[in-house]
């Protein structure tokens, strides 16, 4: 297999790891358990890290979001209000019109209004998240229809009372047939179903997901006469009123593929500019910017990547140590092999060449042995659990393999130095 004297060089040096093969494992070990902590640590934070990346990227990198929050001194009224309480707070339509005026970059602007409620057909009921929105709101929210249509101009300007039902909503109502011209009744209000979600595995994303199943979308011109803007909450003994318009404000921003980050990050400073001057009183919304909440999360799991990387590569480097401490004592043990190879004829890179050989395999052997270990263990996490997520590349097994090699040699080198300045006749004496 092997010719030449590099050939029988290796081959000497694996006979001699052959003769003691118990300590040749155990050496091996330390390098196995290093490579396979490197591959499992990056392969975990990889897999976090992509799931953190892939909710922001569902929301949008060109979009920001406005969602309406309690005050928090609102909060503390709440616990002292002994019976009854009107709580008026959140983001305005007047806020999407500044918005459309105010900001050039802005594309659409999609206001969400959201109301429980219970939907009746027959003897069939559900409770529901209505959703109050306006037509477009299925394109920047990722939903697909099945049958029917979506909200148009006109059903919002008409304060029309049409809904689209989400597929689990529709299959509750109408198991039996086709929702689309069909009337339900929302609370005490009918309104005629004019169009399906198609099943959440079509959507785009889990929020899209969650919509498509369990959401009534109707037009938030609809919601507000209605419905009005109050609902009613009692909570140990004390109503609560709450007087919001708006839930959530979704904002899409325009512009070409170079220039899109930029218009989405100044957008998003010019609107949390225009949202302060307008709520001056009160902190009764929350903007939320996909992109930068994305490129936070990138540069945090780099830097986790580096220091889980560094904590993983010290037991490397404890293994390297344990490979050197084990070559040191064995060309104690082999002095007078030294000696002898000498008288012979062999010279000094003959006997660095041959301890550095047994070193490499020594570290490349663990060092395969732990990457197979490595994919193995993060591969049956990924497996067994649902909540983590491991992601393997390629680039962490090469990474971890070649650090294992050049660990083996770099602390191979001291032993195999030591060995060929051995004296050959002072070696030849030992016993």
């Amino acid at each position: 297999m092997f010719h030449g004297p590099l050939g029988r060089t290796i081959r000497l040096g694996i006979t001699n790891l052959k003769l003691h093969l118990l300590r040749s494992i155990l050496t091996g070990l330390g390098i196995l358990f290093g490579v396979a902590a490197v591959i499992l640590m990056l392969a975990i934070t990889e897999g976090k890290s992509e799931t953190a990346l892939r909710q922001f990227r569902e929301l949008g990198s060109n979009t920001i979001v406005i969602v309406t929050k309690k005050p928090p001194e609102m909060e503390e009224e709440q616990q002292s209000a002994s019976f009854f309480s009107v709580q008026d707070y959140g983001i305005e339509y007047a806020d999407c019109d500044a918005i459309v005026k105010t900001l050039p970059a802005v594309k659409v602007v999609v206001p969400v209004r959201t109301i429980p409620k219970l939907a009746r057909r027959g003897p069939r009921t559900a409770s529901v998240p209505v959703f109050g929105t306006v037509p477009g709101y299925d394109g920047i929210a990722g939903l697909v229809l099945r049958e029917g249509r979506f909200l148009a101009r006109r059903d919002l300007e008409r304060k029309n009372n049409y809904a689209v039902l989400g597929a689990k909503i529709a299959r509750t109502l109408f198991p039996f047939e086709t929702p689309v011209g069909k009337t339900i009744r929302l609370g005490t209000e009918s309104f005629r179903v004019v169009g399906v979600l198609s099943s959440p595995d079509q959507a785009s994303s889990s929020q899209a997901a969650t919509l498509a199943a369990d959401a009534v979308l109707v037009p938030v011109s609809a919601a507000r006469a209605f419905f009005g803007e109050t609902t009613t909450k009692t909570t140990g003994g004390a109503r609560e009123i709450e007087a919001i318009e708006l839930h959530t404000v979704r904002i899409e921003v325009e512009g070409t593929q170079e220039e899109l980050n930029a218009n989405v990050l100044a957008t998003a400073r010019a609107l949390r500019t225009l949202m302060k001057g307008r709520h001056k009183k009160k902190e009764d919304y929350q903007i939320i910017v996909p992109l930068e909440l994305l490129q936070q999360q990138e540069e945090q799991a780099r830097n986790w990547q580096i220091v889980l990387g560094f904590i993983a590569g010290i037991s490397l480097v404890i293994g390297g140590i344990g490979i050197m401490n084990v070559m040191l004592a064995t060309v104690t043990e082999r002095t007078r092999e030294i000696g002898i190879r000498r008288a012979l004829g062999a010279k000094r890179k003959h006997i660095v060449a041959q301890f550095l050989v047994e070193t490499i395999v020594l570290s490349c052997g663990g060092g395969l042995a732990g990457v197979l270990v490595g994919v193995g263990g993060a591969t049956l996490i990924d497996y067994a659990r649902d909540d983590v997520e491991a992601i393997i590349r390629w680039e962490f097994a090469l990474l971890a393999f070649s650090v294992s090699a050049l660990v083996g040699m770099v602390f191979g080198v001291y032993p195999a130095w030591r060995a060929a300045q051995m004296d050959p006749v002072e070696a030849l004496r030992h016993e």
